[in-house]
């Protein structure tokens, strides 16, 4: 089974009417739609914004159904000229920027992991491969590179500049971070996929306002049509 967590209910709608063989489970707040898409066993979800909701969401997503691969997926905004919007991106890792333990001598964003204080929570290589080879198949191309999650909605350039520099950041949201943090305690697969609906800069607002549903359609589009790779990757 694949999970397939969005915050939105527009960046899950699409999902929900493309699945076959679907039903509804609840569990601690949260609505599970079980099916397929694609031919794939999948288990969707919407957690809600907010690094606590995405991570909450994930947890008991693991728990419950214990799927193969989790996917974050979704809308966010671009980080750098090149990134546009409509722009998709896949993660090569994940960082909280909002994360600050650096008065206790800890290396600022480095969540703690069990253990061990990570930076880059890791993403699935083979799985993220496939989604970015899709991308180029449909869509012409992808970026690949590090998103940055927060709990604020990022509009304004000069936290855009900081996010490229401190972490080579090209994209910023609100939930992938969280759900990679889950995933990595677990030892899980994990992968994040999105599609840039703003700039992160002074019309972010408006831009996600215009932009969120159009870029949202896109990534599931996308999505859909890699599920069937996807779940191979899984076996």
């Amino acid at each position: 089974m694949i999970g397939i967590i969005g915050a939105m209910r527009m960046e899950v709608e699409g999902f929900l009417s493309a699945m076959t063989e679907k039903r509804e489970e609840r569990s601690l707040g949260f609505t599970f739609t079980l099916g397929k898409l694609g031919g794939a066993p999948c288990a969707v979800v919407q957690c809600s914004p907010g690094k606590v909701n995405a991570g909450f969401c994930a947890g008991v997503l693991l728990e419950r159904y214990h799927p193969e691969l989790v996917i974050s997926t979704g809308v966010s905004g671009g980080i750098g000229e090149g990134v546009r919007i409509g722009d998709l991106v896949v993660a090569t890792g994940c960082v909280q920027h909002d994360y600050d333990t650096t008065a206790l001598g800890e290396e600022k964003a480095a969540v703690q992991v069990w253990d061990r204080h990570i930076l880059y929570l890791p993403v699935d290589e083979p799985a993220s491969a496939v989604l970015a080879r899709h991308a180029g198949a449909i869509y012409g191309g992808v970026h690949r590179g590090v998103i940055a999650t927060g709990d604020v909605f990022v509009a304004d350039p000069a936290k855009c500049e900081s996010l490229k520099k401190e972490f080579g950041a090209i994209s910023c949201e609100m939930e992938t971070g969280a759900i990679a943090q889950v995933c990595c305690a677990a030892g899980t697969r994990f992968a994040g996929i999105r599609a840039i609906s703003d700039n992160a800069n002074d019309s972010g607002k408006v831009d996600f306002l215009t932009f969120a549903r159009s870029s949202a359609e896109k990534v599931t589009a996308l999505l859909v049509a890699a599920l069937p790779d996807l779940e191979r990757t899984a076996l």
